[in-house]
């Protein structure tokens, strides 16, 4: 029997035997470690996703101790301010508020007039690395092209941009179960730093308004709704981690599936065209980078039979849900011209991720550049992955050209 163990490099390898063991033993487990419950099946993720009576926070409703749980430590502060006010973590009405009004700068349009940027970058970062003969590709490639993007986005100037990755790594960082006190101490000094950043940044863009995302916050309002500093800031750096974390990783990830399914990759090749759209959405099913989704209970609720009382927390395996039998026709097959692949790779419902159409173009752009330009693309040495499992990556891909 394959066991749940976030912290098992194995596992965290390779996790889906232990997900098909959690399907197969029932709908919730209780994940003693991480006081979760463990939910591996679609429907119920998917379920669960849209309902109501499960919040990303409690404080809309309930004092940390009225909910039973131990307020976080005085010096974490700085991370949870940040976190706290980023349409990830909050609920109605404060996420509606927000989420309406980060959607009217964060259009259809906006990304339609990306394109071009984004198909630029890829082809500068895939000649670089042609150039090279090889080289890694996460550095080279998937790590570089998003990060250029959100930064284009927010108006980062150029020589403050190589700040934004560390930043996120080390916020992201506590996003993870049971994370050390290093981890949180990264964390929080990340959050310090990057919110004096985009402080500085937003009182430049009151004064001198420019094209940028952050301008078009700050101009953003809905009758007497505007958005806080703090919600500015918070908002910016949802949308860098978001925005670049899961893409660096499906691609990477992506790859590496590719070339552990020679056969698949070869009718990419040969048509890339005609499968890259399908393609892109079958390595989010098959190797989603965010494996578990978090969410509080905010009333009781009933899983298969299990009653989870109100405080508890639960995890919503995506990684699982992406290879569920009762959903999925053969769901461990690599399938690059699937058609029925509703993937939950993005989430669902109020928090379906507002990047999802930005993430694809991005992916299509990096995907279909290096199978241009770089058609005997090879993998030089297996790589390894990252020790977090919620984000799941790895350290690096060597390839050669």
């Amino acid at each position: 029997m394959a066991a749940f163990d976030p912290w098992s490099p194995q596992f965290v390898a390779d996790p889906y035997p232990a997900y098909a063991d959690l399907r197969a033993r029932g709908r919730a487990h209780r994940f003693a470690p991480t006081n979760q419950w463990l939910i591996p099946h679609y429907a119920d993720v998917s379920a669960l996703l849209r309902d109501r009576r499960l919040g990303r926070t409690y404080l809309h409703r309930f004092t940390h101790e009225e909910f039973g749980r131990t307020p976080p430590p005085a010096a974490h502060e700085p991370f949870h301010v940040l976190n706290g006010n980023g349409l990830l973590d909050l609920e109605a009405p404060d996420h509606t508020r927000i989420r309406r009004l980060v959607s009217k700068a964060f259009t259809p349009r906006t990304v339609e007039r990306l394109a071009p940027t984004v198909h630029r970058l890829a082809e500068e970062l895939v000649d670089g690395l042609v150039a090279d003969g090889g080289g890694d590709l996460l550095a080279a490639v998937a790590e570089p092209l998003p990060v250029a993007v959100i930064a284009e986005m927010l108006g980062i100037p150029e020589p403050d941009r190589p700040l934004l990755r560390p930043w996120s790594a080390d916020i992201v960082g506590m996003f993870e179960l049971n994370p050390t006190e290093e981890a949180a101490a990264r964390a929080v000094r990340a959050s310090v730093e990057f919110s004096a950043y985009l402080r500085e940044l937003i009182a430049v863009r009151r004064t001198a308004p420019g094209e940028d995302l952050v301008s078009a916050l700050i101009a953003a309002h809905d009758e007497d709704d505007r958005l806080s500093e703090q919600e500015m800031i918070s908002t910016c750096v949802l949308l860098l981690n978001a925005g670049h974390e899961a893409t660096v990783n499906t691609t990477a990830n992506g790859w590496w599936t590719l070339f552990r399914h020679p056969e698949q990759l070869a009718v990419l090749r040969a048509a890339p065209d005609a499968l890259l759209p399908t393609a892109v959405e079958e390595l989010m099913r098959f190797d989603t980078p965010l494996q578990m989704f978090e969410r509080w209970v905010l009333d009781d609720i009933e899983v298969g039979g299990t009653v989870i009382p109100r405080g508890s927390e639960v995890a919503l395996l995506f990684g699982s849900a992406n290879r569920d039998p009762a959903r999925f026709q053969d769901p461990d097959a690599l399938d690059l011209s699937r058609k029925d692949n509703p993937h939950i790779t993005f989430g669902a419902g109020i928090h379906f991720c507002l990047g999802a159409p930005l993430a694809r173009l991005e992916l299509a752009a990096s995907f279909g550049t290096l199978l241009r330009k770089a058609p005997s693309l090879r993998l030089a040495a297996e790589p390894e992955w990252n020790p977090g499992y919620v984000i799941r990556g790895l350290k690096e891909m060597l390839v050669v050209v």
